[in-house]
């Protein structure tokens, strides 16, 4: 990752004659290829004509040659032919296209500049779950189309819980968010996507793109398949994969000896997590999302509640495995305030501990990404709920040999909520892959 598409952002809103020559179209190749070919046919026809056409071009040339240095005609002629040619070119192609003012050309030079640059970016692999992974994607894919998501399937509870109860599939929720994620946030599918029924029978509180890929599923046979549709429909930047295609359920073992079942009653026990596991035990890893662990550049962990949406995915055979043997770097973002339930009092070191305990004490991340800035005007609510912003202990952190990456990464607002800014975050990995990468 090389490049930010902030930082050519105001190259490519430029006028529209001149951005059409930005590098890295692959455009202008095929403008001389067509100028060349459109050449010869006119040679052709002319040559059908019995030479004549030719003997009057040429003899026009050689007396406005007269007149004129050879230099500055041929260049006149040139200029004037590429514009004309040039100019009907792109008319037709965006008729073609069908690329009117809704859209507009410089929206499609963007677009076109987007794709051909974020097409080379780094093979980013993002694990997660939930909102935080999400959140994640909407900023890592302004820098990269390669992009993985690997999302955890053990949710059991609204509408994924029902759909998964009812249908016998994969949780979509949150396999859903991340396909909206990766796609063109003004897109009306998109939106679609994401449109949540608030009333009907046996519809209220299901989203259209939960039920969209139920029945694609029931369609293609597994979610893996329904996924690769959806994908295409909303035109993604990158891909989208369960950890697991067996129907993997959470359950929590507390320090008083508690043991609970179902991802959604895990927070609701309140209590000091000590151990999370799988039913059943042994959950085999889906083979791509180990293949792409292993092609990555980059492996991002979270954000996201710590043990219903990251670590569920360490839990799936083979995931850690791969995370161990991949060359790439790799980061974990921290939460910015504490979970209540699951993850009360924690500190970054806390957080770092339970990922690299359930990972069977493997070190699994090079770094950790955390918050240093907080609003002045933070809710009252966190208190309330016995949230508390997570602390940055680094007399712990040291020992464990753990990267720190400290920049501010929540997003403004006037209520005072604390919430990852999905730019700031991406941002900063951003930043810190490329330091990483030249300090090799």
């Amino acid at each position: 990752m090389t490049f930010n598409i902030d930082d050519i952002k105001e190259n490519v809103n430029m006028k529209k004659e001149v951005g059409w020559l930005l590098p890295g179209l692959e455009v202008k190749r095929w403008f001389a290829l067509i100028f060349l070919g459109s050449i010869m046919i006119v040679l052709g026809f002319m040559v059908l004509a019995n030479i004549r056409p030719i003997y009057l071009t040429l003899e026009l040339i050689r007396k406005a040659a007269l007149v004129l240095p050879s230099n500055v005609l041929a260049a006149v002629f040139i200029l004037i032919g590429s514009i004309i040619f040039f100019k009907g070119w792109q008319k037709t192609t965006l008729s073609i296209m069908d690329m009117n003012s809704a859209k507009g050309n410089s929206n499609l030079l963007e677009r076109l500049y987007r794709r051909r640059k974020l097409n080379r970016g780094a093979k980013v692999v993002a694990i997660g779950g939930g909102t935080g992974l999400s959140m994640l994607l909407r900023g890592i894919k302004r820098y990269t189309s390669n992009v993985t998501a690997i999302v955890t399937v053990g949710d059991d509870g609204g509408s994924s819980g029902r759909l998964r109860e009812e249908m016998g599939i994969l949780p979509p929720g949150d396999i859903r968010n991340c396909i909206a994620a990766l796609g063109d946030d003004e897109d009306l599918i998109t939106e679609l996507f994401q449109y949540r029924f608030k009333t009907g029978e046996g519809l209220e509180g299901h989203s259209f793109g939960n039920l969209f890929l139920t029945a694609l599923c029931a369609i293609t046979g597994n979610m893996v398949k329904a996924i690769k549709e959806s994908a295409s429909v909303l035109n993604i930047r990158g891909v989208v994969l369960p950890a697991t295609l067996d129907d993997m359920k959470l359950g929590a073992e507390f320090e008083d000896g508690r043991v609970v079942h179902g991802e959604s009653s895990i927070p609701e026990a309140h209590g000091q997590i000590k151990r999370l596991f799988t039913e059943p035990e042994n959950c085999k890893a889906l083979p791509e999302a180990i293949d792409a662990i292993g092609d990555a550049d980059l492996i991002i962990l979270g954000p996201g509640s710590l043990y219903t949406s990251v670590i569920p995915n360490l839990l799936v055979n083979g995931i850690v495995d791969a995370l161990q043997k991949a060359k790439a770097k790799k980061i974990y973002v921290c939460n910015i305030m504490t979970q209540p339930g699951e993850t009360t009092d924690y500190t970054v070191a806390s957080h770092i501990n339970a990922l690299f305990k359930h990972a069977g004490g493997k070190k699994i991340v090079d770094a950790v990404l955390v918050n240093n800035s907080l609003p002045d005007n933070i809710s009252e609510g966190y208190a309330q709920a016995g949230s508390i912003p997570v602390r940055l202990d680094m007399e712990n952190i040291n020992p464990i040999g753990v990267e720190i990456v400290s920049q501010k990464l929540i997003q403004e607002n006037k209520e005072g909520l604390v919430r990852h800014s999905s730019n700031r975050v991406a941002r900063a990995i951003h930043y810190w892959y490329r330091k990483s990468m030249r300090g090799k």
